[in-house]
């Protein structure tokens, strides 16, 4: 007996869903991660990024959001630094999928001629991995961690929750 084929419709209704974003992971000369505060949660500490659009690729999403996040218009190598899946819960109904990409090293000038969105980040931080783990929930600085530490060795981070 043949497989039975469902229509597109009958099939999504088979599989997990998920949302996705995208980012980029920047630090300064010094090797320091760069950060923004966001305007949800003071206590929250991300990199320029967000949910991904309509028919936009994870590296397309990273681009225009750091550029309306910033102002920072990145030309530099697609190069993937990690990937995050989150399962549905505490009150969101389905999974959500992220790709890190690297921002590379920003100098002091670029870092200080950032333009935050007012709507989405308050600030703008450089600090080392030891300061960061003192300002960061747990979770999050798990993964800025993580993300740095693949940068430096050249490798690719996936992180789960």
């Amino acid at each position: 007996m043949s497989p039975q084929w469902l229509p597109p419709e009958q099939y999504i209704e088979t599989i997990a869903r998920a949302t996705s974003y995208a980012c980029l992971y920047f630090t300064d000369t010094a090797g320091r991660p760069v950060q923004l505060r966001s305007t949800l949660k003071a206590e929250i500490w991300q990199w320029p990024g967000g949910n991904m659009d309509l028919g936009e690729t994870p590296w397309e999403c990273a681009l225009r959001e750091c550029r309306e996040e910033t102002g920072i218009v990145f030309e530099g190598e697609k190069k993937l630094l990690g990937t995050q899946f989150l399962t549905h819960g505490d009150g969101w109904p389905v999974n959500h999928i992220g790709f890190i990409f690297d921002g590379e090293t920003l100098t002091d000038e670029q870092i200080n001629a950032i333009v935050l969105d007012p709507e989405e980040h308050t600030e703008v931080r450089v600090r080392t991995l030891e300061e960061w783990e003192r300002e960061m929930t747990p979770l999050n600085f798990a993964r800025l961690h993580a993300i740095d530490t693949a940068r430096r060795a050249g490798t690719v981070a996936y992180l789960e929750r």
